[in-house]
């Protein structure tokens, strides 16, 4: 009962039930349809049982933010435990009507079960559509390299070779192809500024209009989701730990996913999804992006917080630095100037069908 005033997940995860708006007086998760299987699943982690097994599991994949290694693993590990990969042929439509959404949770939740259903998507509420709430995972990345990496793979593409963007971008125009990234910063250009900027919170904000304007009603509804309707919410700098409490987690689907990703063919597939021609935009730049994307950043790092304190109840240490002392309205992390972004997202999957084929 998740309405109990004591827990036991409660020392384990570090967190406290709210107090119910219907019935002030009762502790509650209210409408926390994950977290209950989530509690359970803690505890049954520390005291070595056996986990619930989750037979529907979305990853609404964000953009730019390492989904294509993702989903070259999960087509490992579909065949390896015989679970149901459920991919969409629609890579760029994220926001969708009422009808649509209605359809594609029609079609989602009608799936031959145990399934997991990738797409670049906005969050979906199962429930208000008379579905079952499925399990949801994510992960995400620094905003301001997420957007460096779509900005550059969007005209140059990657391991394909120059003629790559030709074939994702054929109707981009000469001078908008090489548009230098410090001109589009600072000349605030539609493509460097907002709401082309604001793109990882509707993810988990989901489909309401209001989740695509940048603001704090988009960014506390997206962390509420992050809380009531997400397993687990990762963070790319950090993948090697995210396939670990995915394995962890949901060991039917993701049982192995770390000696596969560490394989040395893994890591030759996965070097070819590299963004070119990445350059660095001057620190100015950077810092109006920096404040353009405040939202996104202070998204970014809640989310970045919760992923640790996961990981410290799991025993696992952080493997990064101490960011440095940032001012309170955001919360960025410096870009890393030393060595390129990794990129490892593309909305056509068809290059991962071809390599799993061979």
């Amino acid at each position: 009962n998740v309405g109990l005033p004591y827990d036991p997940a409660i020392p384990l995860l570090g967190i406290y039930p709210r107090e119910s708006k219907t019935c002030p007086h009762k502790n509650s998760y209210a409408n926390m349809h994950i977290f209950p299987y989530i509690r359970f699943m803690v505890v049954l982690l520390v005291f070595s049982q056996v986990l619930p097994f989750p037979s529907q599991v979305v990853y609404n994949r964000v953009g730019k933010c390492g989904s294509r290694t993702v989903v070259l693993l999960l087509r490992i590990l579909s065949e390896k435990h015989g679970f149901n990969l459920v991919t969409s042929d629609i890579h760029n439509k994220t926001r969708l009507t009422k009808n649509e959404q209605m359809e594609l949770i029609k079609n989602i939740s009608t799936a031959e079960q145990p399934y997991l259903f990738t797409r670049h998507v906005h969050f979906l509420n199962f429930s208000r559509f008379g579905g079952d709430q499925p399990v949801y995972i994510n992960i995400i990345r620094d905003p301001v390299n997420r957007f460096l990496s779509n900005y550059f793979f969007r005209r140059f593409g990657d391991w394909r070779g120059e003629q790559n963007h030709m074939i994702r971008t054929p109707s981009m125009r000469q001078e908008e192809r090489y548009l230098d990234i410090n001109e589009c910063i600072l000349e605030n250009y539609p493509e460097c500024s907002n709401p082309r900027l604001f793109y990882i919170i509707p993810y988990f904000c989901g489909q309401h209009p209001r989740c695509r304007e940048p603001g704090e009603w988009a960014l506390e509804r997206a962390k509420l989701n992050v809380n009531e309707n997400f397993l687990l919410v990762g963070i790319l700098e950090e993948l090697e730990d995210v396939l670990l409490l995915l394995e962890r987690f949901l060991p039917h689907y993701f049982k192995g996913v770390l000696s596969i990703y560490k394989d040395p063919e893994h890591r030759k597939l996965g070097n070819m999804t590299v963004t070119v021609k990445k350059t660095v935009p001057s620190p100015e730049a950077v810092q109006i992006l920096y404040q353009r994307m405040r939202y996104e950043y202070e998204f970014y790092h809640y989310v970045k917080e919760q992923f640790h304190l996961l990981k410290r109840k799991f025993g696992l240490k952080s493997r990064v630095s101490k960011p440095p002392l940032r001012p309170h309205f955001f919360i960025p992390t410096p870009l890393e100037t030393d060595e390129p972004i990794d990129d490892e997202e593309q909305d056509d999957e068809k290059w991962l069908e071809d390599i799993y084929k061979r």
